[in-house]
């Protein structure tokens, strides 16, 4: 690793935290896991503080580790994980339809790696919603170096009330993202509400399949493993988003587990038994870098106190989604394509 990568890694760590104060959100962080027993109604009622912390907290992990766009991908044999990602992204933007000059919404968009892909991919004017501040700050500066902050731009606001007029997006699209939303069927009411008529909402989520077994201990363990290093409240059935899309006024088009198909599996790069230079960060050599530059650049004061402890459950959310990978009791890409019906066919 290059001097100015290990620096911009150190100088990104807690994002907005305050450096004396990570420790102390990693502590309120993990509370919401552990010291309420894993009981799902506090990490959801909780929600907002939650996965603000949360991001604050692993934001530069992702960056440095995953490039701008913190998502999974299929994958062909001979493909890199960055090639895969804009493929991903762009199946998902000709799914939408989507044509020059429309105005989409990104829903839970992070920094912004998907909005300029997508957007650049369309020729579309893209609003990216998050509800942190540390990302957005980061999102803009990244809009900025590639000129889409003309026609691209953030708001700062909760997807469960979204401060948009009705009717006002020609589509609306989430990649992986409102797995982080208390209740589906609120999130996607709110969307419904902000889509034009006749237009359609798009989206990979994460989800526990069919064969989870919830008296399995084990598949417990990994699900819970998944959620604290992810910062969820709770993984969803792909049963239940289903469920709440047509709750929530929605035509669905069509819906599938796109991990299913996958030439390569989608949890490969976090596969401690693979070898790649590609994305040789992600790997177990990658990882135990990382580990140990965190661990010293944390005890030479470059890093704050509490950065080692990110990193740890980040490493345990890893190991979660291999499994869970694995035993395909889990899926990053739940996908499915949505359409809010024309107004005369409304009820």
């Amino acid at each position: 690793m290059s001097k100015a990568g290990a620096l911009d890694l150190a100088s990104g760590l807690g994002g907005k935290i305050d450096k004396t104060d990570v420790l102390s959100a990693v502590e309120k962080y993990e509370k919401y896991h552990v010291c309420y027993g894993g009981e799902e109604e506090a990490r959801k009622s909780n929600y907002t503080d939650m996965v603000n912390k949360y991001y604050d907290l692993v934001t530069s992990f992702y960056e440095y580790g995953w490039g701008e766009s913190f998502h999974f991908a299929t994958r062909w044999n001979g493909e890199s994980l960055r090639e895969s990602i804009k493929r991903h992204e762009h199946f998902l933007a000709l799914q939408l339809g989507l044509k020059p000059g429309q105005k989409v919404l990104d829903v839970g968009c992070g920094i912004g790696g998907p909005l300029r892909e997508i957007s650049r991919f369309s020729s579309t004017s893209i609003t990216g919603l998050n509800n942190n501040e540390y990302q957005i700050t980061r999102g803009k500066e990244l809009n900025r170096n590639v000129g889409v902050d003309k026609t691209c731009n953030f708001v700062k606001a909760d997807f469960m009330k979204l401060p948009f007029p009705e009717n006002s997006f020609d589509a609306v699209y989430a990649i992986e993202a409102t797995c982080h939303a208390p209740d589906a069927y609120g999130c996607y009411k709110e969307i419904y509400k902000v889509l034009k008529p006749g237009q359609c909402f798009a989206a990979y989520e994460w989800c526990m399949t069919d064969a989870f077994d919830p008296d399995n201990q084990e598949h417990q363990k990994i699900k819970a493993e998944i959620e604290i290093g992810d910062g969820l409240p709770d993984i969803r059935l792909t049963g239940k988003c289903l469920e709440a899309l047509k709750q929530a006024g929605f035509e669905v088009i069509w819906e599938k587990d796109l991990a299913v198909d996958s030439p390569l599996p989608w949890y490969l790069p976090l596969d401690k038994s693979r070898i790649s230079l590609s994305s040789f960060r992600l790997t177990a050599a990658g990882r135990f870098i990382t580990r140990n530059l965190v661990k010293v650049l944390e005890y030479i004061g470059l890093a704050p106190a509490g950065s080692q402890r990110v990193q740890d459950f980040l490493e345990k959310a890893a190991v979660g989604l291999v499994e869970g990978g694995k035993k395909e009791i889990f899926t990053p890409m739940y996908f499915f394509l949505a359409r809010k019906p024309l107004m005369e066919e409304s009820q």
